[in-house]
């Protein structure tokens, strides 16, 4: 087999992506990443995996030079696993150009679909591999991994399906690339979803336990928002059950050592796990309040 030249965009996250190509036996010429910003979006692992395979980082914007530059050192492709920059033109300087995308295509396409996702109580959700084009996740498919979601699904849970699901998909892609590029499928109308705004975040605990414990398990360690008394907190865990009472919902009702039980419509609601929000997030939230109400 002909050894393929590529170049990857990852974080931690993604590192199954990463490796899947390298035990296919493509040669990495380089990494483009990020700054750490959280457990999520981390870089250690990734960078350690280039290093050993000699391949070269870069944690700037990827720029139409870069891109030329991997051209004249004979780089094929560009595989796009995880990068939350503009990617410009590729195609005056690459051969392939594709995208992991973390949902079944042409559903869900935007920044992270995985929240909405749990949100619907979707019954099974996917990784697509596609075309990169100027179309945002709009690239003709090459293949897709699916999977079932279970009804008490989580962020953190959909999230590990969502790697797991990757690694075998490029494990699929790696092995028979120039064949999949060539018979890649159009996609249909499908769906754009943007990104959730903090306001979406908060809590609403006039709805049901039901709704609420959904609404929580979706943003996992992102953080649900919670307006407790006069202050902020953001849930990182919670649990919830129905009972009939007679306590407003938002009311505090019951306090142990952290935990805070709050009164929903039909039940309540135990905040395990939290930590006062900081204040510019504050900020950010209102603003998007108000924008809602205009």
């Amino acid at each position: 087999m002909r050894i393929m030249q590529f170049a990857i965009t990852a974080v931690d996250r993604y590192l199954g992506v990463f490796d899947s190509f390298v035990s296919a036996g493509w040669k990495p010429l380089k990494l483009f990443t990020v700054q750490a910003k959280s457990d999520l979006a981390n870089q250690q692992a990734v960078i350690g995996y280039a290093e050993r395979h000699a391949a070269a980082i870069q944690l700037s914007p990827m720029t139409a030079r870069d891109l030329e530059e991997l051209g004249e050192q004979g780089c094929e492709a560009l595989i796009v696993a995880s990068y939350d920059r503009k990617i410009c033109d590729w195609r005056p300087f690459l051969r392939y150009a594709v995208n992991f995308h973390s949902s079944p295509l042409p559903d869900g396409r935007g920044p992270y679909p995985s929240v909405r996702a749990i949100l619907e109580n979707r019954g099974f959700w996917g990784v697509t591999c596609h075309r990169l084009t100027p179309d945002i996740d709009r690239g003709e498919i090459l293949a897709a991994e699916q999977f079932p979601l279970r009804p008490d699904e989580c962020h953190e849970s959909l999230d590990l399906k969502i790697q797991m699901a990757a690694k075998r998909l490029a494990t699929r892609v790696a092995g028979q690339f120039a064949e999949l590029w060539d018979l890649a499928k159009p996609q249909e109308e499908g769906s754009y979803w943007k990104k959730h705004a903090l306001a979406e975040h908060i809590i609403d605990f006039k709805k049901p336990v039901e709704s609420i414990m959904r609404h929580i398990r979706a943003f996992g360690a992102i953080g649900s928002l919670a307006s407790i008394g006069k202050t902020w907190v953001t849930v990182k865990r919670a649990v919830g059950w129905t009972e009939k009472h007679a306590h407003a919902p938002g009311v505090v009702v019951h306090v142990f050592n952290q935990s805070i039980v709050v009164a929903a419509s039909d039940g309540y609601v135990g905040i395990l796990e939290s930590q006062l929000t900081p204040s510019h997030v504050i900020v950010q939230m209102l603003a998007d309040l108000n924008a809602r109400s205009q």
